[in-house]
């Protein structure tokens, strides 16, 4: 038997023996992980981007030793987006911080009432109540100046125009990363801003709010009135649309203070 093997069998026999002792069987021992430290983040992007609109958060967030996944929406429908949600959740070894950002506000106010999830995070997002859609929530707020800038394909696929990406969406980033923004966007089926929310998970879990107050997308004012119907702890920061990409520790921050509250 070489060195090796003798190590294998070693190792094999000293696990059966700390099963035995505490009357485990080696089967019951491997079944049973240690339950995670503290909880996952799953983040679920909004309308006009995809997963790695959140490449530069998440390695502040992985840095802190917390497990990351960024779900990649289809944006064909509400349920559609759910159902990919609910996945992720569903993934992951303990509770959950889910984060959403835009569109995806609406999708984790549906998809957050699972029981894994501990607390959402809304990122310049809507958060529409119960039996409410994602269009209604800008009634009675100024309009922003970026919906003149949404295209529809036949198919009733929305797009934004690089004009609407490089001075609307995301106006505080260079127009080299803008132009790649517009390239890699995902388009989103119309119809999904109609389609209301059967529940609202803001009603019983703990929120965060982080407010863009330089948004040209979802009004300011609009933000503020669902982050104060949620009961959300809000934090302002002077960015685009897109926090995430232009001030990252900011979002970063908001996130672990999040995960480090539900532990």
């Amino acid at each position: 038997m070489n060195f090796t093997r003798r190590l294998i069998v070693a190792a094999a026999a000293a696990a059966s023996a700390l099963a035995a002792s505490a009357g485990l069987s080696t089967a019951a021992l491997a079944a049973t992980p240690a339950a995670p430290a503290q909880p996952s983040v799953v983040i679920v992007h909004g309308a006009f981007a995809d997963g790695s609109d959140w490449a530069k958060v998440i390695p502040l967030l992985q840095r802190e030793g917390v497990q990351v996944t960024a779900v990649q929406n289809p944006l064909s429908s509400l349920a559609d987006d759910v159902a990919a949600a609910r996945r992720a959740i569903d993934a992951q070894p303990g509770k959950v911080v889910l984060v959403g950002h835009s569109w995806g506000g609406t999708v984790i106010t549906e998809a957050g009432n699972s029981d894994k999830v501990a607390s959402l995070v809304y990122v310049a997002a809507f958060a529409p109540n119960v039996g409410q859609n994602t269009a209604e929530q800008g009634k009675g707020f100024p309009t922003p100046s970026g919906v003149g800038h949404f295209k529809a394909d036949a198919q009733g696929w929305l797009s934004l125009t690089a004009e609407g990406m490089k001075n609307h969406f995301a106006q505080d980033l260079p127009a080299a990363a803008t132009a790649v923004m517009t390239a890699t966007q995902g388009p989103i089926q119309a119809k999904a801003f109609e389609q209301t929310v059967s529940a609202a998970a803001w009603k019983n879990k703990p929120s965060y709010y982080l407010l863009a107050t330089a948004d040209r997308m979802i009004a300011p004012e609009a933000q503020a009135s669902m982050a104060a119907r949620a009961g959300a702890k809000v934090t302002k920061v002077d960015s685009s649309h897109v926090p995430q990409q232009s001030q990252p520790e900011a979002v970063a921050k908001v996130i672990l203070d999040a995960v480090r509250q539900s532990r």
